[in-house]
């Protein structure tokens, strides 16, 4: 009885620590936010090599409205409830191709850039400041191109990430329109997926034992104007 009871409580706790990113800005849920296949369950993504590693769809359904953004200025990507698991936060960003429609393109290809990724503090244990925040501020680099972009938001949960698969993926994609941007073209593309493997070591990692010293990011370097 006592075993039983104490799988239903652990069950019930797992389920309501898993979170959706569905916000940007002073929008609704969903409204410049693709849905995520997640959105009713709080799921997650295990698979570095799904599709859903992407944005989190199996198809390519695109928000409803486009969140406007100045090049250099900052925008707040809000989670629901909290990010209730220890582990980084990082922010992609994907130009539409000129011509075609920002709600129908799927982002596939090496067309990703990282602007942001987030490093713990080290010590007795990792501290992760994303740990239990419900928003996270990120900002779009000055020098890129104006149009229109996906912003990819990505918390991984490393809570369970000792072992291959163990790794939990919370993603989003908000469709952004950039406006007064420079000319620059960032390097170090990648595609999602093919960015990641299960093995690398900022996927693959016990943060419990022995504590880490160190943390390297999955993905490319963050890039800067």
């Amino acid at each position: 009885m006592l075993a039983s009871l104490a799988l239903v409580l652990t069950t019930a706790l797992s389920a309501t620590a898993h979170y959706t990113l569905p916000r940007v800005g002073n929008g609704a849920d969903w409204q410049h936010v693709r849905r995520a296949d997640n959105w009713q369950n709080n799921g997650f993504v295990g698979s570095v090599s799904s599709p859903q590693i992407r944005c989190f769809q199996n198809s390519a359904a695109g928000a409803s409205q486009t969140y406007n953004v100045s090049a250099g200025s900052q925008l707040t990507y809000y989670v629901n409830p909290n990010a209730y698991h220890p582990g980084p936060m990082q922010f992609y960003l994907a130009r539409v191709p000129d011509g075609q429609d920002v709600t129908r393109w799927d982002g596939s290809g090496a067309v990703w850039f990282k602007i942001y990724h987030e490093q713990p503090t080290f010590g007795q244990q990792l501290g992760w400041p994303s740990l239990n925040k419900g928003s996270f501020p990120v900002t779009i680099p000055r020098c890129i191109r104006s149009g229109f972009y996906l912003l990819r938001a990505e918390h991984i949960a490393l809570h369970s990430a000792s072992s291959p698969g163990g790794a939990q993926f919370y993603i989003s994609c908000a469709q952004i329109g950039v406006t007064g941007g420079g000319s620059t073209e960032p390097p170090n593309k990648v595609s999602f997926p093919g960015a990641y493997s299960a093995s690398d070591p900022g996927i693959q990692i016990n943060i419990n034992w022995p504590i880490p010293t160190s943390y390297r990011n999955p993905g490319p370097p963050v890039f800067q104007c």
